[in-house]
This record gives C-alpha cells, sequence and structure tokens, in this order.
C-alpha cells in the first residue's frame, strides 16, 4: 500500500534519511541544502510511505498552478530507496498526481536526476512518467568525463597545460570564496549575466557541508588567477562554477585546475561533470564551451525535463 503526505519540519531526520539512502538523492536533496533558499520558494515537497514507512521523498515547490521538483534544484525527481520497485513507483506516481491534483494544481515539472548522478540503476521513474502521458518538455546537454576511460587530450589542451606549469602556478583548495565569488561575478558581468548563488549563500552551504562543498583555486605569486567550485557527490564531482581572470586565462590557469583534479585529486571516482551548455531551455547549444569541456574528454548526457498534465 502505497500512500503520500505533505512534508513539515518535523519530518527533516526521516526526509534526510531517505535521501542518504536512496539510490539517486544526494548532499543537493538534503534539508539543510534545499532549505538554503527556502524564502524564494513555496515548498510542496512529498513523503512517500509504502506500508506506512518511508520509502521516498518528493522534492518539489509551487510555482503558479504548476508544481515543479524543484524549482531551485538542477534535478530532483523521485528519490526512493532499493525497496521500491517498478509496480510501486507507477502507483507512488498516481498517488503523487492525486494529491496535487485534489490541492488544484495543474501540471508537474519532473527533473529527472540524470544516469551519472545514480548510486544504484534508478529509472523506474522514467517508466512512469511515459505511462502518465509525460511529454519531454526541455533537453539540456551536459558534459562528463568518465575518469581513467577519457580521450587523450589534444595537443592544443596539454600545450596550454604545460604552459600553465611553466607559470609557476600552483594548485590548491581554499577557502576563500570572497575572492573567488568576486572574480566569478566579474566573469559573469562581463558576458551580461549574474552568479546564482550570492557570496553569504556560498559561504552558508560551504559551512554547512564542508567535505562536500571545496574550493581550489590556481595563483602564482599569491594572485588568484582561476578557480573551481566543486560539488562532491561521492562516486562522482560536479564542477558547479568555473572562473578565469584575464591573466589566468592567458596562463591557462584554469585547464591546469581541471587536469590536477581529473588526473589527481578525484582520480579514484568514476565521473567528472562539467555542467550543461546549453541556453533558453536547451533550445541553444554554446558551442564553444561544449568544445572546451570536450577538449578534457567531456562527452554528452542530458538533462531532461518532463511536463505532465494533473487534471
Amino acid at each position: 500500500m502505497i500512500s503520500v503526505r505533505s512534508y513539515s519540519a518535523r519530518d527533516e531526520a526521516a526526509w534526510n534519511g531517505i535521501v542518504l539512502q536512496s539510490r539517486t538523492g544526494n548532499f543537493l536533496h538534503l534539508r539543510s541544502y534545499m532549505d538554503y533558499h527556502s524564502d524564494r520558494f513555496v515548498d510542496q515537497s512529498l513523503i512517500v510511505l509504502q506500508d506506512g514507512r518511508p520509502c521516498a521523498v518528493f522534492p518539489a515547490s509551487l510555482h503558479g498552478d504548476t508544481i515543479s521538483s524543484h524549482g531551485g534544484l538542477t534535478y530532483g525527481g523521485l528519490l526512493a530507496t532499493t525497496d521500491m520497485r517498478a509496480q510501486s513507483t507507477l502507483e507512488t506516481f498516481e498517488k503523487i498526481a492525486s494529491h496535487y491534483a485534489s490541492a488544484g494544481r495543474d501540471k508537474m515539472i519532473y527533473k529527472a536526476v540524470p544516469h551519472v548522478f545514480h548510486r544504484y540503476p534508478s529509472e523506474e521513474d522514467l517508466y512512469a512518467l511515459f505511462r502518465m502521458g509525460a511529454r519531454l518538455q526541455r533537453r539540456d546537454i551536459s558534459s562528463v568525463v568518465e575518469i581513467g576511460k577519457a580521450p587523450k587530450y589534444s595537443k592544443g589542451r596539454k600545450w596550454t597545460i604545460n604552459k600553465a606549469r611553466k607559470a609557476n602556478l600552483v594548485v590548491a583548495p581554499s577557502d576563500q570564496l570572497d575572492a573567488f565569488h568576486e572574480l566569478l561575478c566579474e566573469q559573469a558581468s562581463d558576458r551580461g549575466r549574474q552568479v546564482v548563488h550570492t557570496l553569504p549563500e556560498l559561504q552558508l552551504l560551504k559551512s554547512r557541508f564542508p567535505d562536500q562543498i571545496v574550493l581550489y583555486e590556481a595563483r602564482a605569486d599569491g594572485q588568484l588567477q582561476a578557480g573551481a567550485l566543486i560539488f562532491d557527490f561521492g562516486s562522482s564531482v560536479h564542477t558547479q562554477y568555473l572562473g578565469s581572470s584575464e591573466l589566468g586565462r592567458a596562463s591557462g590557469a584554469l585547464d591546469l585546475i581541471i587536469s590536477e583534479l581529473v588526473n589527481n585529486q578525484y582520480a579514484d571516482r568514476r565521473y567528472f561533470s562539467f555542467g550543461i551548455s546549453t541556453e533558453q531551455s536547451g533550445r541553444f547549444l554554446n558551442e564553444s564551451l561544449m568544445a572546451q569541456k570536450e577538449g578534457f574528454g567531456g562527452r554528452g548526457i542530458v538533462h531532461d525535463f518532463y511536463e505532465m498534465d494533473l487534471k
């Protein structure tokens, strides 16, 4: 018997316990991460119970009459333990749809967790979406390196990395988020964009997840030239932010950081993720950005968004 109920603050320990046992969840789905921007989202998350015991969670937020899973996360979806199988997943989606429809919601946007972030096979949700008549609404392409199996670097990439080494750049972890965030803001401003996280938000998240959120810098003579903010998910790691100054772009500092992370710091992991290279809801490919990531052996995986009518 499957049932669902709305999440409340008293469920935090149970929620986190399910995320840590789930096949697809990571620290992004823990309440201490999700709730850092709770003032910006109306939480509509659900706890899923099987025979009265929690077996899955569903991060979600409300946007008008639409439910998103979750508006503040890159991906979310149904985070289930190994106890949930195909038939119970179908039943779960029916209960989720009924719950939100009864509350007057019209649609649901479902952000599936890309398979490279799965700890154990878990695509029953995609089958359930198909059975429920969901439509592919958006598809972004991201770049991922399978560590130890990636294609060799191009001659140009090798040359840039060697140039950075000759410039006496030192790559090391750092807690100086303020200098890195300033660099990111300057870089974003040049492109007419804004950094998603404010400095206080990054500092808060870093304080809550000191082992999972790590900044690596490349400096020469104490001067910051480039940095990479890493989100460590265990078997995979993700570059949440990459930044380089004008001097760093000339010296190849960011290339050196990535090479050091892939070949040394995280050589024991399976995947190194660079993130998406698409804009306009996946309709536009930033070819130069994609080519830069492909130069390190990154190849494409998709981030899929599904839309499902609830009425």
